[in-house]
């Protein structure tokens, strides 16, 4: 379950179901041929776009950091392509070292331009990180504020949350919520059943509840000219 609620100037909240994948970086499912359109990982949907494979364009952009996780395991939780089409408004990666330690979280935000940001992460003690807010991803906030975040790895349960904070306090709060299934082919036609086509759902929901609060009245930000595809902080 994926829940938004904005408060100001506006209040306005919703929540829907859909499911996400939990994987190994670097053992991606490769699924039997009659159900691939169901399922399917692309190393240009993250990062630059470029990279050979999604782990050597993670790798590249923790390189930028002087980061080197040593061949270290990554989890990544993540929307797969369905029929061909994939969104996601976020991706969240686990980045261990060799020894198993927890050495980064790295959020990759995409918006419905087409455009996306990476932010690099060290959570506390309690899984939580801050960083300032340096992409846009909403007409209706400006590039402005701060981040909080709470992005425990994933086990039986899942559930993040991402704060944005800003002059007039907590301005939105996005939480993500789920329960880890096995990925065998009956859970994926299972889901696929009850959430068809479920990234285009995804999509389709942002632009209809932006068309909603455009019908509110509420004020719209500019893009700006040039957005950056990957930032540091933290």
């Amino acid at each position: 379950m994926i829940a938004h609620a904005r408060t100001t100037p506006l209040r306005h909240s919703f929540r829907h179901r859909t499911y996400l994948w939990c994987v190994d970086l670097d053992r991606l499912p490769v699924l039997p041929r009659p159900v691939r359109p169901l399922a399917r990982f692309d190393a240009r949907d993250h990062f630059g776009g470029g990279a050979p494979s999604l782990r050597a364009g993670l790798d590249a952009f923790l390189a930028g950091h002087g980061i080197d996780l040593d061949g270290g395991q990554v989890t990544m939780l993540a929307h797969a392509r369905v029929f061909g089409f994939v969104f996601n408004p976020l991706s969240v990666y686990w980045c261990h070292d060799r020894s198993g330690a927890l050495v980064c979280v790295v959020a990759e935000v995409h918006n419905t331009y087409g455009e996306r940001h990476c932010y690099l992460l060290r959570p506390d003690g309690s899984d939580e990180a801050e960083v300032d807010k340096e992409f846009y991803v909403s007409p209706f906030f400006a590039v402005e504020g701060r981040y909080r975040m709470r992005l425990p790895l994933p086990g039986e349960r899942l559930h993040l949350a991402v704060h944005l904070e800003n002059e007039e306090g907590r301005a939105f709060t996005a939480v993500v919520r789920g329960r880890r299934r096995p990925a065998t082919v009956p859970a994926l036609l299972s889901a696929s059943a009850r959430r068809p086509w479920s990234t285009a759902a995804v999509w389709a929901g942002i632009r209809r509840h932006g068309i909603h609060l455009l019908l509110r009245g509420l004020p719209v930000h500019p893009r700006p000219r040039s957005t950056p595809q990957e930032g540091m902080t933290s």
